[in-house]
């Protein structure tokens, strides 16, 4: 027989850093959830993406027992990874910060595909490129086309 679906917790925590202050703490205590087992998990599971930010969604249940899915990080933090930067601008319209390339954009694209609402990496460039231009990252060259 299925478990009943209490709800969903979602949040962003560095990989292989989890551990029970906020946010971590106070989002699954609320809930009932045992914090030390999940971190455990969460630690044991992203140890080879250790320092970046990994999205997690937690599914607990009527039983206060949980799983959880671990996605990819965000395209934001993949941009700026691969321009190098810090942050992203503070007026993305007037002030640019780096330049990225479309096969950068590509390898950011096909990483989340899973991840975004999407059905081709040519949508899903489109996306990732749109998120750079709002961060004041400049994707040089012409879009490719297949």
């Amino acid at each position: 027989m299925a478990k009943e679906i209490a709800g969903q917790i979602k949040l962003q925590i560095k990989g292989g850093a989890a551990n029970p202050s906020p946010p971590v703490g106070p989002a699954l205590g609320s809930k009932g959830i045992n914090i030390m087992e999940f971190c455990k998990q969460f630690n044991a599971r992203t140890q080879d993406k250790a320092g970046k930010v990994l999205p997690v969604v937690i599914t607990y249940y009527a039983d206060k027992s949980f799983d959880f899915v671990v996605k990819n990080p965000p395209v934001a933090i993949q941009l700026l990874e691969a321009s190098k930067q810090k942050s992203g601008s503070a007026e993305p319209n007037r002030r640019k910060v780096a330049e990225i390339n479309w096969e950068q954009v590509k390898a950011i694209a096909e990483d989340k595909m899973n991840d975004l609402n999407c059905f081709t990496v040519d949508s899903a460039m489109k996306m990732v490129a749109g998120t750079a231009r709002s961060m004041g990252i400049t994707v040089k060259g012409d879009f490719p086309a297949n």
